[in-house]
């Protein structure tokens, strides 16, 4: 049976989908450009290359999985309509201007759990050597120097021993917590997206050493829940500085995780880089 070949396909406007925005705004960590502006980055077993070329996203992949990169990236939903809610207060708007091409991913569940469990109190680098270092370690080589992100499964067998070589400190035993719970199906995740948003933050805060910043981060990232407000030190300060005392999340409706990545990027890109020119090395606690 001939090999399916790969072509350069176009998946999206540029205007609807900034790449760069959407794969540094500190939503995912396996994404990486070269110094073309190509990106490659590894979903489950698939490896994708993927580029802004005049005016157009295209990506280097067979016909037959545009469908499922396309779902990946959420490009069948409306985000200039979402954020033509977000008028007030006027941060807000200046938010979702400045961060407009953002595309929430639907990221494979465990790992975006994984991921933030790393990610507490550490910074973007770190948090990417680590999860580089997890998955070389061990997930499964799908080619040369390219690997896949460990199951659960994987990672449950393993000790704190196992994990001192990534050097992920204390965070090594949520990480385990976390598997083994996945593993032994005491954390459902089809379970966790029927669930009513309170229970299913419960439920998550159950492992061990997550709180509700991560647990937050992986139902807006990993389960795709879009409602979900995840406060970070960054957020703190923008809401501090530009909103209401009694501000609630909540009046933005279905699409207030949108509204706080817009938030969350302008703060740490913008703001964080006119304060001190070193927003990619600050603490994600």
């Amino acid at each position: 049976m001939p090999t399916a070949v790969k072509t350069e396909l176009s998946i999206a406007k540029a205007a609807e989908f900034d790449i760069k925005k959407t794969f540094e705004c500190g939503q995912c960590f396996r994404w990486n450009a070269d110094e073309d502006g190509i990106y490659t980055g590894i979903v489950g077993n698939k490896v994708l290359k993927i580029r802004e070329l005049g005016g157009s996203v295209v990506c280097d992949c067979e016909e037959d999985e545009l469908p499922f990169w396309r779902d990946y990236f959420d490009l069948d939903v409306d985000y200039a309509e979402a954020a033509s809610r977000f008028t007030q207060p006027e941060y807000l708007r200046l938010c979702a201007d400045y961060g407009a091409g953002i595309r929430i991913l639907r990221q494979e569940s465990w790992e975006a759990l994984c991921s933030f469990i790393i990610s507490q109190c550490n910074n973007i680098p770190r948090i990417k050597k680590i999860i580089e270092a997890l998955c070389v370690s061990f997930g499964e080589e799908l080619s040369v120097d390219t690997y896949s992100f460990p199951s659960a499964e994987r990672l449950a067998s393993l000790s704190e021993s196992d994990l001192a070589p990534l050097r992920s400190g204390y965070r090594a035993s949520y990480i385990l917590d976390a598997a083994r719970a996945v593993s032994e199906g005491r954390l459902s995740f089809d379970e966790l997206r029927d669930m009513p948003a309170e229970e299913a933050l419960a439920k998550v805060k159950e492992i061990n050493g997550v709180g509700d910043k991560v647990a937050n981060c992986f139902m807006l990232y990993g389960l795709h829940r879009m409602d979900r407000f995840p406060i970070d030190v960054w957020m703190k300060r923008a809401l501090k500085a530009h909103f209401p005392d009694d501000f609630d999340p909540e009046v933005l409706g279905e699409f207030s995780g949108l509204a706080q990545q817009y938030i969350f990027y302008y703060a740490r890109t913008e703001e964080g880089g006119r304060r001190s020119n070193v927003s990619q090395k600050r603490k994600n606690c």
